[in-house]
Order: C-alpha cells, then structure tokens, then sequence
C-alpha cells in the first residue's frame, strides 16, 4: 500500500448481512470527522464501484448521524438469497470486511479521523 493511502478499517468499523437476495453494509465511525469523511467520501457509487464484480442492480446510502454511520444496501448481490444461491457468501456477512479493506487517498487530517490510541472500540 502506497503511504499516501489508508484502509476504511483505519476510521470505521462494519457489519454486514442479508435481506433476501439484497446485501447491507453499516459503517460506523470511530469520531466525529471520521464520520464527516465517511459523509464526503463514501458515496453510493464508490460502494457499487468496490462490489461491481456482484453487479448489484442499486446501491442506496442511508445515514444514521446520530451513531456516526452510513447503512449501504445493495440490490440483488446475493445470487438469489441463502437458501438459493450458490455463492460463497450467500447471507452477505463478508462484505463489510471486503469494504473496509479499501484503500482511499490518505487527507490531511486523517489522524483525527482514527480512533484515539488506547481507545477500545464500541
């Protein structure tokens, strides 16, 4: 990895699961700014760019301010839901992990965006 670059694990953390055949993402920030780049930053498009090989159908972001988050839902990824598809990831439990693994430019502030060192997470 480039030094200029960082992973979204660096300011947020994840969780991911199913809908049907439709996948969410919730990335929740460790601060405030992290969450005001996340806001900035992490769009729809970039979360459908990341998951294009699933070639989700829609990509809609959600915002939830008041815990620092943005919810992603991703329409038909799953290759039919859990009991139907064949994917290795049927339920979408994965993609939070896959999404936080991705590199972004590093800002200039990017050490407010981290969790405070000693800092445990939520």
């Amino acid at each position: 990895m480039a030094a200029n670059t960082f992973f979204l694990s660096d300011i947020a953390h994840g969780r991911s699961g199913d809908k049907g055949d439709h996948a969410n993402i919730a990335v929740i920030a460790y601060t405030a700014a992290g969450f005001a780049w996340l806001r900035a930053n992490l769009t729809a498009d970039k979360v459908r760019q990341v998951f294009r090989a699933l070639a989700p159908t829609r990509v809609e972001r959600y915002e939830a301010a008041n815990l620092l988050a943005l919810n992603f839902v991703l329409y038909n990824v799953l290759g039919g839901g859990a009991s139907r598809s064949l994917r290795t990831d049927t339920q979408g439990k994965t993609l939070a992990l896959a999404l936080l693994d991705t590199p972004f430019q590093r800002p200039d502030n990017y050490a407010e965006l981290c969790r405070p060192a000693g800092r445990k997470p939520r």
